[in-house]
């Protein structure tokens, strides 16, 4: 009996997905658990397995459709890939032939495509799934579409898979060796093509667009500014980091200061860790904190839930396998949804300063900025210390100014002297 693929069920808060690519065409053999189809929802690509070993009959939804939870996808005939082929083929081997003589039986016609296809499928799925070439499907289209032997990138990301920039730096050192052949020939440079290329918004990219026009017209967003000198911090990181690293296994980063520096702020001053609900205020008693983490398909945000009850160390640890696994496209939609607070770190892309856009239904957002040497007075000395902005935009609903620059006072107070943070004072 036929086997029909649907659509998953979506997260709650998802209405629909778009389809984005088949990885395989109707009539090819599938292995279960190989992935058919992308989906790509607002914020992550899911991918849908084969619920068996078959033969992928019917594809119902093309490139770019549109699809909702429990659409018929495609129809898979179950069974070996072998017995499958056969019984599909079965009804044509008994049609009457137009000649007396029958075919010779070393022939058979369909085993020639059948050998065809079943190594090749055999093949993508070992490298998809248990071959060293790891890679998600936005970077296995780019590979495609350069017709390049993933063997030849090495990978990067965890367990050793294939990222989009390992992929753009191997295009670009191709290039620079094709260029350095022929250095001594040089060829006029052609007179530059006015193109132009039009190309379908993401649904991660849209969704985002929206969000940002969301906030702009709908919260009362303003952004208040302070300073505040790093050198306590870095003087500690660098004095335990040895220590810290032995132990734990990863390094001790800026942001678990900042996590923790903020939800002491935020036990200060409530508001910036609430929500407006139409003519309601609903204040968390807890401290969901979001990190932005950049991807090639749009910057996402992760959640540390109750980041209160969370160590240096979890924190770190925490949010870099959120960045490894956005950026590899395996992070779940539960993970990018929620949230009380949020903070972005513009500095490591150097950013000096900047004002950032709410993350709705959220009243705050902190943004950090590179941290840079600069002259400051110092009990009445000038002296060169690295001083990093912070940039907190608030909804002004709900939070005052003088919330907002006594929250940033006491972040600063904090991290400038860290003994505070443990003390929570």
């Amino acid at each position: 009996m036929n086997i029909e693929v649907k659509v998953p069920q979506l997260p709650e808060s998802v209405a629909d997905a778009t389809l984005i690519a088949w990885h395989h065409k109707a009539g090819e053999t599938v292995r279960r658990d190989e992935n058919l189809v992308d989906l790509e929802t607002d914020k992550v690509v899911l991918e849908v397995p084969a619920p068996t070993d078959g033969v992928l009959l019917e594809i119902k939804k093309p490139d770019g459709a549109t699809v909702t939870s429990g659409e018929v996808l495609a129809v898979l005939q179950p069974g070996k890939a072998a017995d499958a082929k056969a019984e599909s083929a079965a009804p044509v081997a008994k049609a009457p032939a137009p000649a007396p003589a029958p075919a010779p039986a070393s022939a058979p016609a369909a085993a020639p495509p059948e050998a065809q296809v079943r190594p090749r499928v055999a093949a993508q799925a070992a490298t998809d799934a248990e071959g060293p070439h790891r890679m998600g499907p936005a970077v296995r289209n780019l590979i495609e579409e350069h017709d390049i032997d993933p063997a030849d990138i090495p990978g990067t990301g965890r367990e050793g898979r294939i990222t989009k920039t390992d992929v753009l730096d191997y295009l670009a050192r191709h290039r620079e060796t094709n260029l350095g052949l022929d250095s001594e020939s040089p060829v006029a440079p052609a007179a530059a093509a006015r193109t132009e290329r039009r190309v379908a918004m993401t649904r991660l990219r849209a969704r985002i667009a929206e969000r940002l026009v969301e906030a702009q017209q709908t919260a009362a967003m303003l952004t208040t500014f302070n300073e505040v000198d790093m050198g306590e911090v870095m003087a500690l990181r660098a004095r335990y980091q040895e220590q810290f690293q032995s132990r734990y296994e990863i390094k001790l980063g800026f942001m678990s200061f900042f996590v923790r520096a903020s939800i002491e702020a935020l036990r200060r001053f409530p508001a910036l860790n609430a929500s407006v609900d139409g003519r309601d205020i609903i204040y968390h008693e807890y401290f969901d904190i979001g990190v932005a983490v950049s991807t090639d398909r749009g910057l996402l945000v992760p959640v540390l839930r109750d980041a209160q009850d969370m160590s240096f160390a979890e924190i770190e640890k925490t949010i870099r396998d959120f960045g490894a696994r956005a950026r590899s496209g395996e992070i779940g939609m539960e993970e990018l949804t929620g949230g009380t607070f949020t903070i972005t770190n513009g500095g490591i892309f150097g950013s000096l300063m900047s004002t950032p856009i709410l993350n709705p239904p959220q009243c705050g957002i902190l943004g950090m900025h590179k941290i840079q040497d600069r002259a400051v007075v110092v009990d009445g000395e000038i002296k060169i210390r690295p001083m990093m902005y912070l940039a907190l935009t608030y909804d002004h609903r709900l939070v005052d100014g003088r919330e907002a620059v006594q929250f940033l006072v006491h972040l600063k107070e904090q991290l400038e002297d860290p003994a505070r943070l443990i003390l929570q004072i």
